[in-house]
């Protein structure tokens, strides 16, 4: 019986397998294309050091999944735009997945219960932020964060809507949210009292806001902050620059005008390139729309940042309740987004030798 006779039957082939293997490469498959120039391994000891329970004094219960696995996991559902549902369903269901995550047919693949454990003990410890640091420092160790000028931006990170009575949202918006449903723990536990309604051109967003400064060469995200959506773009800009940033230019919309800003942009010794900004009764002059556009050019790339993210990973959204969560969250999305970004350029570097 030929092969494909044997398959006409119903049956299996032999090498289904690799010929599916093979045909997702020819087509490109982006966990394939990552895993060849990223070791996750480098993660290894800092995911164990934090996250494992390292004063277990018997073997007694189920062997814990290996802690890179679980690392990647987190990875896909950045990717991807999965719950914890989804991604179990895909793991089982997706033979990319289960190659990118060294599973066999036939693995015990991690339950939701278990992604969703993972991601609490890896979003409420800070290892997310150790782990952020950490890969910028190797992209540095590969001389790819080219400190030749920085870009500044934030964009909404959405969050599932609350359905609270007017009284409630009057005590969260005062900061008086912690002391509301504790007669009724299930359902606090379920309530977000960090985020927070904001409006921009006429539309409605409920959630958080992802801060970012960017390498202006390689867009690579350097630093992040998270705040509530209603907290204005240019706020975090102390805690988004540092010293390292000195004497480099800083790109930003007129969002980040101000004396406010000008004062922390001259703190770090910054060469101000942020967009003038028109007023009712003193609009731009010719000369100062010119300046803005030559700027444009350079600035546009930090748009490019969260494009990728909006459209290669299925969106910027959270599905979970607080900040301290949403700001686990948002690293992954940042570091998820680097990761590929250094995937891009490797390609890249290789089509240009």
């Amino acid at each position: 019986m030929t092969t494909q006779e044997y398959k006409a039957n119903g049956k299996k082939g032999l090498f289904d397998e690799q010929f599916t293997i093979e045909r997702l490469s020819a087509i490109g498959n982006p966990l394939e294309k990552i895993s060849k120039v990223i070791d996750f391994e480098v993660f290894r000891s800092t995911l164990e050091s934090k996250l494992l329970n390292t004063e277990k004094k018997n073997n007694a219960g189920a062997k814990p999944f290996d802690v890179v696995m679980m690392f990647k996991i987190m990875i896909l559902q950045r990717y991807y735009g999965l719950g914890d549902k989804q991604v179990e369903f895909q793991i089982i269901d997706r033979l990319s997945f289960k190659k990118f995550l060294g599973l066999e047919s036939g693995d015990k693949v991690p339950d939701e219960k278990t992604v969703w454990l993972f991601r609490e003990n890896l979003t409420n410890s800070g290892v997310v932020e150790l782990l952020f640091s950490q890969f910028i420092q190797f992209l540095e160790d590969k001389n790819l964060i080219f400190n030749e000028g920085k870009l500044i931006d934030a964009s909404f990170t959405v969050a599932p809507r609350q359905r609270n009575t007017r009284e409630e949202n009057e005590k969260i918006k005062k900061g008086e949210g912690n002391d509301l449903w504790n007669d009724q723990p299930n359902k606090k536990k379920h309530k977000d009292i960090h985020a927070r309604w904001t409006k921009k051109n006429g539309e409605k967003y409920y959630g958080y806001k992802n801060h970012a400064k960017v390498d202006s060469k390689s867009k690579f995200i350097k630093k992040f902050a998270v705040t509530d959506a209603s907290v204005h773009d240019s706020q975090p800009l102390d805690d988004l620059l540092d010293k390292s940033d000195k004497g480099q230019p800083l790109y930003a919309d007129s969002a980040y005008t101000g004396e406010k800003q000008k004062k922390v942009i001259r703190k770090y010794r910054l060469k101000n390139k942020v967009h003038e900004k028109g007023y009712r009764g003193k609009p731009l002059t010719d000369k100062q729309k010119t300046k803005n556009n030559i700027k444009s050019k350079t600035r546009v790339r930090v748009e490019h940042v969260f494009g990728f993210m909006e459209q290669s990973m299925n969106g910027l959204a959270v599905k979970s309740v607080g900040i301290v969560r949403a700001t686990g969250i948002i690293g992954l999305i940042n570091l998820t987004y680097n990761l590929f970004r250094f995937e891009q350029v490797q390609r890249l570097n290789l089509l240009t030798v």
